[in-house]
């Protein structure tokens, strides 16, 4: 086996066992997103915080490995050197790969729930602002009574 300051595959299982962490932690947000609980999402959001910030820690360890091995730091040079490296190697990198397709995948279904939250939250604003349709509404003489034509200052 190589020498660890060259082996870019040392801490591969720190990576998956990080990135698994990741995992979690968007399936328990997308189920606080369902259940709109909004502090549960703030602690969430700090120790996935927590978790990214360690993972780009390892990535960059491994990027380090690469360029002490002589190899481009990123994934394609990261491929190379899989050429040469053990099968056990191999198959790690392709579990982290897999892995990171479906923390990506979990996110952006996340995503696409915050947006929902926001767009009724923005809904409910406009009813609150006397708007309901967010948009122009037209007064019995055809003109625009929008947020600005209903909200004029007088100072006196």
């Amino acid at each position: 086996m190589q020498n660890s300051g060259k082996n870019p595959a040392i801490n591969l299982g720190e990576e998956i066992k990080e990135g698994n962490a990741l995992l979690q932690l968007l399936k328990e947000e997308q189920a606080v997103l369902i259940n709109a609980d909004v502090e549960a999402l703030a602690r969430l959001a700090e120790e996935k915080n927590k978790v990214v910030v360690r993972m780009t820690e390892l990535a960059q360890r491994r990027h380090r490995s690469l360029t002490a091995a002589g190899i481009e730091a990123s994934e394609a040079g990261m491929k190379t050197w899989l050429k040469t490296a053990p099968p056990t190697a191999v198959q790690a990198w392709n579990a982290l790969l897999e892995l990171a397709k479906e923390v990506k995948e979990l996110n952006r279904v996340n995503g696409l729930l915050i947006g929902k939250h926001m767009a009724r939250a923005q809904t409910a604003l406009n009813v609150l602002q006397g708007n309901p349709q967010g948009g122009n509404m037209y007064g019995p003489n055809g003109q625009s009574t929008g947020q600005a034509a209903s909200r004029k200052l007088v100072v006196g």
